[in-house]
């Protein structure tokens, strides 16, 4: 049974903005249904990695592929929700906090910082690399660092002189001294701030710690990112949770060009960062979650695809069985739903595994229920 303790793996995300393309990144590609809809969009021949007699990855997926050929690659096939949403912002919040029939505004991965350093001892538990702060990862008291480059990371990096930042910066963490909770206006406001400041300091530490014989290409903005994952989980934090986010995947006009990219990018990002976490000795305390808010239509418009619902998704790790879990998708009019496929696998059942399985947390306080498990932890 799992607890709510410090076990468990590291948890990597990968957020796909926009909408994943699902049939032309899973492709069926002995469906003569898929070609049918998809005469402009459908991948033929070499642009298809054969899985098995029935479905194939993206030609530029070759890396990913060889994970999966080692068998650490877990393929959710027609992933969603119930009563799918088309809105980007909507579907996203579904992702976010794990609620698809109510609005909330805390996050699951938020819940699970919390969960995993109750009294915020750690300013880095969670890790977003990106501007903003993630739904996901959003949750009253917890802070978050939100970073771009880790070599230039921390308040204030561009003010000129040593001596003018540090009086700035020396003003900064007064504000946020502690004091009687009656003179605070908002604590948690006090609380973020403060977290910021510790965080950043040992945050642009980092890159110090990394030794590594892996090159990321510098003009790969997500290779960049799992860098700086890479970084942090080399200088043992204690970081948990490593948000990044690659995109737009809202490919309505252009997609064989767009779309190619993209995964082009991506492959090569996830094969620098688990060739640098394997060197590290770190691949087996890591997962890797990727996921969209939505696939897309089954047919294609003509230059691109419209916003659909049941998508796929990826766990990656040596740590997880790998294969093709739910079903193959059906493209019969009759199965589908308005024009897009329907979702087989729901999402919190994924949510549900990870937790118990790779973090070693209880599901249900984070999840506000018990949702099913799959079978993806390898003996």
């Amino acid at each position: 049974m799992a607890s709510n303790g410090p076990g468990g793996k590291n948890l990597v995300v990968v957020q796909l903005s926009g909408g994943n393309d699902y049939l032309n990144t899973v492709v069926p590609y002995q469906d003569g249904l898929y070609y049918d809809y998809r005469p402009n969009m459908g991948l033929h021949g070499e642009s298809v990695i054969s899985v098995d007699d029935r479905i194939g990855f993206n030609s530029h997926m070759a890396p990913i592929k060889r994970m999966y050929d080692r068998g650490m690659v877990a393929v959710f096939m027609g992933i969603g929700y119930p009563e799918p949403n088309r809105s980007h912002f909507r579907s996203m919040d579904i992702w976010h906090t794990a609620e698809p029939f109510t609005s909330s505004s805390e996050g699951w991965l938020g819940k699970v910082t919390r969960a995993l350093d109750p009294e915020g001892k750690n300013p880095v538990t969670a890790v977003n690399f990106g501007r903003g702060l993630p739904r996901a990862l959003a949750y009253p008291g917890v802070s978050v660092a939100s970073v771009g480059a880790l070599e230039s990371y921390g308040l204030y990096t561009g003010l000129a002189g040593a001596q003018n930042k540090d009086a700035l910066l020396d003003t900064v963490s007064r504000i946020y001294q502690p004091m009687s909770e009656d003179g605070i206006p908002s604590l948690r406001i006090l609380q973020t701030g403060r977290g910021a400041l510790d965080g950043a300091d040992l945050l642009r530490q980092a890159p110090s710690h990394h030794k590594s014989s892996v090159e990321y290409p510098e003009s790969n903005p997500i290779a960049q990112s799992l860098k700086g994952v890479a970084q942090v989980t080399s200088a043992h934090l204690g970081t948990r949770i490593f948000y990044t986010a690659h995109g737009s995947f809202d490919t309505h006009t252009n997609e064989l060009v767009n779309h190619t990219l993209l995964w082009d990018q991506l492959s090569e990002a996830i094969d620098c960062f688990w060739s640098d976490i394997e060197e590290q000795g770190a691949a087996n305390d890591t997962v890797m979650w990727i996921f969209s808010e939505f696939g897309r239509r089954v047919a294609d418009n003509g230059t691109g695809t419209d916003h659909g619902s049941g998508g796929c998704a990826f766990l990656i790790g040596p740590s997880v069985k790998g294969g093709l879990y739910g079903e193959y998708p059906n493209l019969d009019p009759n199965a589908q739903l308005d024009g897009d496929i329907r979702f087989n696998t729901d999402y919190r059942d994924v949510y549900a595994t990870i937790l118990e399985s790779f973090l070693e947390l209880e599901s249900e306080p984070i999840l506000n229920s018990r949702f099913g498990q799959l079978d993806l932890a390898a003996v």
